[in-house]
């Protein structure tokens, strides 16, 4: 779909077609169609019906605990790295032939508080976490990321990750990826950087429930450019949810976020994102 998408010259258009794709949006069409259907004489009753349902599947859609399980039965995302598999990576890492390669999750053009533009949320867990496991290996790390499609312009992500890195971290990126407008792009433009380098793995850096597409994107581009490449997930964010059970079946704007994040890597996998 990517690929009809840009052959088409119609690749801005992507973020529009998404958002309508996603919760609410389809629900809350269903629901003009269920008042639509109750106000006929011949379909009150499926219409009602069908109002029910929406109403349903709105609440399910804002729960938490519909989020875990879908994410964890659709998107099934690895395992973390534990203590015994850091060990065992640490010394290729060390002797130069691993890179840590963070991918972005966002940016905000301009963050008042800071007075320029700053990391979103998820970027920042990403860059802590791969600047936290680039240390433990011993390896270099890279963050990949530029203006996504849905953006307004601005700097690019891995620009500010740089930034981020550097000044609050101490640490320097090694290679910074700039130009890429998604995952896919991501991984190409990544691949290319590194080419020429002794680099035999990559530590790839993304949430759990964006794991899955990412290391898809990344084995495709290494089989189109025939690079020979071992890529190990480094997943983040899987931590439980700490609440009462009964407050996950209660919709919250976490458990929004969480259940459209999932239907949106899910479309992404299947329309080959």
């Amino acid at each position: 779909m990517d690929s009809l998408l840009v052959f088409l010259g119609l690749s801005g258009i992507k973020p529009v077609l998404t958002a309508l794709a996603l919760p609410p949006a389809p629900l809350l069409l269903l629901a003009l169609l269920a008042g639509r259907m109750i106000g006929a004489h011949r379909s009150g009753l499926l219409g009602r019906w069908l109002l029910l349902a929406t109403v349903i599947g709105l609440w399910l859609s804002c729960c938490a605990g519909v989020g875990a399980a879908l994410e964890r039965w659709l998107l099934r995302p690895p395992a973390p790295l534990t203590e015994a598999r850091l060990a065992a990576e640490r010394p290729d890492a060390q002797a130069g032939k691993t890179v840590v390669l963070i991918l972005g999750g966002g940016r905000e053009a301009l963050a008042p508080e800071y007075g320029e533009a700053a990391l979103s949320n998820r970027s920042a867990q990403r860059l802590h976490y791969g600047l936290w496991l680039a240390r433990r290996l011993g390896a270099p790390a890279m963050f990949a990321g530029g203006t996504g499609m849905a953006q307004l312009p601005g700097p690019a992500e891995a620009e500010i990750a740089a930034r981020v890195a550097e000044r609050d971290y101490g640490r320097k990126l090694r290679w910074v990826e700039s130009t890429s407008r998604n995952t896919r792009e991501n991984a190409a433009a990544s691949l290319s950087m590194l080419q020429g380098q002794p680099i035999t793995e990559v530590v790839l850096v993304t949430h759990g429930w964006h794991m899955r597409r990412a290391l898809r994107a990344f084995e495709d581009a290494a089989r189109r450019n025939q690079v020979t490449l071992r890529f190990t997930a480094a997943p983040m964010g899987l931590a439980p949810a700490v609440d009462r059970p009964a407050l996950n079946w209660i919709p919250t704007a976490e458990g929004f976020t969480q259940v459209r994040q999932v239907a949106r890597e899910l479309l992404g996998l299947l329309m080959g994102a």
